[in-house]
Parts: structure tokens; C-alpha cells; sequence
């Protein structure tokens, strides 16, 4: 009897040894579950949080009420579009990149001289020579993480609804010239890049050897 009763208990504990075990992988698939589906949702919001939405064009001229003077799609404008921090620099409220003030710190250059001008700012804060008036980095000091603007850089600044500078009204930017060089390379022309004419928001590319395109800087956001 003390056999039978002795392997019945060693019976109960096995069933309760494997019950337990049973648990624990459940609950462990439980908890694998919870993370994957976190996982996943947690990966969708980033990826909404990274959709680029598109602004409106600052046209108000319509002509028809399908045209975009009479829609006015996209992302609405801020009203305040520009800040002039007081250090030389612009911040965009629309795209939350930051501009050098002084649109011309120096003359017309070459696409290749323009990005060894981007370069020198970065050093000492000049472009070939006349200080940009950078200092809006720590203890007044210009900052180093300036860049030749891309292509689609220089157009986010372009209000359509202008004309003969196509920049916002109001805009707080010194000096700014018709014609910059953007950063990005054309496909179409090799040997050539892209440039953005401020007079009527034109976008073409031009050979990196001329030298009629003006430079600017952006950092950010």
C-alpha cells in the first residue's frame, strides 16, 4: 500500500511538475506575443511619425476652382514662418531648419568652391575670408555642422504666390540672391547640379564650373 500510495504521489508531483511547466511556457509565449505586437505597433507610429507631408505652395491666384490658388492644399503655412534668433541665424517654423541669416556671407562660386566655402564656415566661420556672423553656437562661438543646402532644401523656401524673389514676405534673410547652388548632383547632365532661381522659383541644373550661382548654408533640423 505505502508502494502504491508512494508512486501515486510521485505521480501528482510529476502532474503538477509538468502543469507548472506548461505555465511557464505559456506564459512565456504570452509575453513573446505582447513584445511582437508592441513591436509592431510601436514600428507603425515611428513610421507615421516619418511621413514627410507636403506644404501648401503659397499660391493664392487662382484661375479655376480645381487650381491650387482655389484648393490650397498641403500643410498649412505657419503664421509666423521665420524666426530671426539674434545670432546670425534663421529658423524655418515650417520645415525647422536653420539658415544663415546673411544670404550672401560671400560672392558668386563655382558648385566646388561653394562646398569648400560650406567647409571654411564649419572651421573658422568665415567663407573665403568675411566673417557669416555665425554665433550661435556655445559662448557665442559660429557652429560646425553646416551644409551646402540640397535641391529640395532651397525649394521648401520658395512661396509661389511670389514674384521677382520668391521667398515669403516678411522674411527676415539679408542679402539673398536670385540664384544658389544646391548640394545635389544632376543625373540628367553629368558634370552639373542642381540650382534654384529665387526670381520666379525655377529649378534646373548648371555646370558645377560655372560661377554665377550664390552660396548659402543650412543645419538641422
Amino acid at each position: 500500500m505505502q508502494n502504491l500510495f508512494g508512486a501515486a504521489g510521485r505521480v501528482d508531483e510529476n502532474h503538477r511538475f509538468n502543469s507548472n511547466k506548461s505555465g511557464v511556457t505559456s506564459m512565456g509565449k504570452l509575453r513573446i506575443g505582447l513584445m511582437v505586437v508592441l513591436s509592431v505597433l510601436w514600428a507603425g507610429a515611428v513610421w507615421a511619425a516619418q511621413k514627410a507631408r507636403v506644404p501648401e505652395t503659397g499660391q493664392t491666384i487662382s484661375y479655376d476652382p480645381r487650381d491650387d490658388g482655389a484648393l490650397q492644399s498641403g500643410v498649412k503655412l505657419p503664421s509666423r514662418r521665420f524666426t530671426d534668433k539674434g545670432n546670425g541665424v534663421i529658423k524655418d517654423n515650417l520645415t525647422g531648419l536653420i539658415w544663415l541669416k546673411n544670404a550672401n556671407c560671400h560672392d558668386r562660386k563655382t558648385w566646388q568652391a561653394a562646398l569648400d566655402a560650406v567647409a571654411e564656415l564649419n572651421t573658422s566661420g568665415t567663407m573665403s575670408g568675411p566673417n557669416c556672423g555665425d554665433t550661435s553656437g556655445r559662448s557665442g562661438r559660429h557652429r560646425t555642422d553646416w551644409r551646402l543646402p540640397n535641391v529640395r532644401e532651397l525649394l521648401s523656401l520658395v512661396d509661389y504666390g511670389q514674384f521677382n524673389l520668391t521667398l515669403p514676405l516678411g522674411h527676415p534673410f539679408s542679402n539673398f540672391q536670385p540664384v544658389y547652388w544646391a548640394s545635389t548632383p544632376s543625373t540628367t547632365n553629368p558634370g552639373s547640379a542642381w540650382i534654384v532661381n529665387f526670381f520666379n522659383g525655377f529649378v534646373g541644373d548648371n555646370l558645377m564650373t560655372n560661377d554665377f550661382p550664390f552660396v548659402t548654408a543650412v543645419r538641422g533640423p
